[in-house]
């Protein structure tokens, strides 16, 4: 049966998900939200619901006391992680630690580790702005997919799987950030310009076209660094994760504490 805490990911994920795509369905409106100068709103509108997803994971025991000490840890990691890769092109260290973390521990530890630690690392490096709610809900999903690879693939094939995941998610996190910012970031009178009542498939090549101009120069060598760092340190750190929540689940008292962890 599944967690209570469980429930909130797929409300949480919808919100975001409208939040990240709008444009490509809702057409032109005065409402204010749908507004250039007002889309910090939404933003606003998901980051109370990213915060609270994390405080019903621990008061509905999706999380006990030290799998969130645990949580605080890889916080932590991840936020030195990004400090290391601040400014640099695609050199994004935090993925590959995020994504074999949500392999190990699943997608509703992942999740929350993926929202918490973008949060955090942000006040630790100023990056607070509009954008940080899509930033926390993306590395969220990040983390969170990688806990639904099958748990029967193991060794050589394990860590080819996770680099093919590594890159699809790397390239869907610069899709993504892409989306939210692409309304705004430019005119309407280009040929990369978003076009309010516009059809869905005019936007979209619109966004193609967008997006290969802008983004490439970032998402490739993002992806490249993930592999690259998976294929070099993947499997010593999924062995050092594993014996984590071995011990994790002994040393915790309650019944189902790897159904609370996994």
């Amino acid at each position: 049966m599944l967690k209570r805490s469980s429930y909130l990911l797929a409300p949480v994920s919808l919100l975001g998900l409208l939040a990240f795509t709008w444009p490509l369905f809702i057409p032109e409106s005065n409402f204010f939200l749908f507004q250039g100068s007002n889309t910090k709103w939404l933003a606003a509108a998901i980051l109370p619901i990213a915060i609270l997803l994390f405080i019903f994971e621990i008061n509905y025991s999706g999380l006990d006391a030290k799998s969130v000490a645990l949580l605080g840890v890889f916080a932590a990691l991840i936020c030195a992680l990004r400090l290391l890769g601040a400014g640099a092109i695609g050199i994004e260290p935090i993925w590959f630690l995020l994504i074999l973390i949500g392999r190990v521990f699943g997608p509703n530890f992942g999740f929350t580790l993926g929202v918490t630690s973008l949060f955090a690392s942000a006040l630790l490096t100023g990056a607070i702005g509009p954008w940080l709610a899509f930033q926390m809900l993306a590395a969220g999903w990040v983390a969170m997919f990688a806990g639904y690879i099958p748990r029967k693939v193991s060794g050589k094939l394990e860590i080819f799987v996770i680099s093919v995941y590594a890159i699809i998610a790397t390239q869907f996190f610069g899709i993504l950030m892409n989306l939210q910012l692409w309304p705004w970031l430019i005119g309407a009178d280009s040929q990369l310009s978003y076009v309010a009542s516009g059809a869905v498939i005019d936007n979209l090549q619109r966004f193609a076209l967008f997006h290969l101009a802008t983004s490439l120069s970032w998402d490739i060598p993002r992806a490249i660094f993930t592999v690259i760092l998976i294929s070099i340190a993947g499997k010593p750190i999924l062995v050092a994760l594993r014996r984590a929540k071995v011990k994790l689940e002994k040393t915790s008292s309650g019944p189902g504490i790897q159904q609370k962890v996994a």
